[in-house]
């Protein structure tokens, strides 16, 4: 991760980890560390998270078993080290913004649901949660920090569709705060970073610590997901699904990894083989 010191005030933090940015070790440790310099730093007041990589935000966790200790490793809050990542965005003492062009997905849209606002480009936006589809739910606060904003039936639609949603659907439905023409999404990003910037950091960090107080999933809620996930890993139904994405590309192959959830309704037919079957694959 690439961090671009604007002004004392206002950083970019950038996303680039070729081809895919999907989410392993080495993205966490890099989000912890700079959550100590955010928790840290007195001048600063907004960060704003993009990625180097067009077609790609964040993807998703990886999938091939380069997670390190992501899963069992324990953060300053007490939390897992993944909640640990999200809870101490979203109660840091600076305000982040996504800025989002690409494919986001699984605990990528987590990520970004943990930042303070999220705004993405019109024409090149995939948000969504495609666990589902590959025998698994979200474990990162999905289940609870999207009924807050979207409401339960939307929530459900998302989570429940796998799909993918547009950045025009997304704001709409409140996963997004706006969604802007590509053009002009730098642009509007970076003038509300600066202003922000330019306030007082006790005013900004009261306002938003109140927000937190009547918006925020409690700890307990979010160790659940994160627990009943840890055991979904291990499901034989979600390791025959996630073998057979892997199989057709998925973390090796563009096209499809930029369209995957696509697919994932007919990796099964009702009352038919398997997904490891080969007529399906």
């Amino acid at each position: 991760m690439r961090v671009i010191e604007e002004t004392p005030g206002y950083w970019r933090a950038v996303f680039d980890y070729p081809p895919f940015n999907v989410v392993d070790g080495d993205v966490c440790q890099a989000l912890q560390d700079l959550l100590v310099r955010m928790e840290t730093t007195e001048s600063l007041r907004v960060v704003v998270f993009e990625s180097a990589l067009p077609d790609f935000y964040l993807s998703h966790f990886d999938l091939t078993g380069r997670l390190g200790n992501v899963m069992s490793a324990i953060g300053p809050t007490g939390l897992p080290i993944l909640m640990d990542t999200f809870v101490r965005l979203t109660k840091a003492p600076v305000v982040s913004l996504a800025r989002i062009r690409g494919c986001v997905r699984g605990v990528s849209s987590e990520f970004v649901l943990a930042c303070d606002m999220r705004f993405a480009s019109r024409e090149n936006t995939k948000l969504g949660h495609p666990e589902l589809g590959v025998g698994l739910h979200p474990g990162g606060g999905g289940t609870e920090r999207l009924p807050h904003l979207v409401g339960r039936g939307r929530a459900l639609e998302i989570v429940l569709s796998a799909n993918d949603f547009d950045g025009d659907t997304a704001e709409r439905y409140g996963y997004v705060n706006r969604s802007l023409p590509d053009a002009e999404l730098d642009g509007f990003v970076d003038a509300l970073a600066r202003r922000i910037g330019s306030f007082d950091r006790r005013a900004l960090v009261a306002a938003k610590h109140l927000v937190n107080l009547v918006s925020l999933p409690p700890f307990d809620r979010l160790l659940d997901a994160f627990a009943s996930f840890g055991t979904a890993l291990g499901w034989p139904e979600a390791q025959n699904r996630i073998k057979t994405v892997l199989g057709r590309g998925l973390q090796r192959d563009a096209a499809f990894e930029k369209n995957w959830p696509e697919v994932l309704g007919t990796l099964v037919e009702t009352g038919k083989k398997g997904v490891g079957d080969d007529s399906h694959a």
